[in-house]
């Protein structure tokens, strides 16, 4: 077997998260983007109301993607510890994105548009992958096949990248 098959064999599962959270992040990037930009020149928000409101509004949508979508295969707990722990979660990449943008436009004083909406895409960055690893790590914890697994005894996990 060739390396990268290997490879693909090893992390498929990671792999295949990773391009699903990343159509739903696309969707999320898009509400978010547009509907910060929108709020703050149609609403008169300033950066950061506009970018938490938008934010909020994309959390939503990308909870119903990473919910029945995303991570549809893997165990599932109470419908409200999952909701409650999404969100907070996503409330912390809210605050990663939010102090990439404040510094921007409080600490270094730059309002301007271009300057701002990197800072955001910076901070959504950074904040989308801190989301991606927490919602596997502690939302949506192991695939149901390897729960039902390690139930019946079989033995240890051996998708290592499933481990967080």
């Amino acid at each position: 077997m060739s390396i990268a098959r290997e490879w693909y064999v090893r992390y498929r599962q990671l792999i295949h998260e990773a391009a699903k959270f990343g159509v739903v992040g696309v969707i999320g990037f898009l509400v978010t983007d547009v509907g910060t930009n929108l709020l703050r020149e149609l609403g008169g928000l300033d950066w950061l109301a506009a970018n938490t409101i938008a934010t909020i509004a994309a959390i939503a949508v990308t909870y119903i993607g990473s919910r029945y979508w995303t991570f549809r295969h893997r165990a599932r707990t109470d419908v409200r510890r999952e909701t409650l722990a999404f969100f907070g979660l996503a409330g912390v990449g809210l605050l990663i994105q939010l102090a990439c943008l404040g510094f921007t436009t409080h600490t270094l004083g730059e309002t301007g548009r271009v300057t701002a909406n990197v800072a955001l895409l910076v901070g959504i960055v950074l904040g989308t992958l801190f989301r991606f690893w927490s919602y596997r790590k502690w939302v949506w914890r192991a695939p149901v096949i390897e729960v039902l697994e390690h139930e019946a005894g079989a033995g240890e996990v051996t998708d290592s990248a499933a481990r967080g």
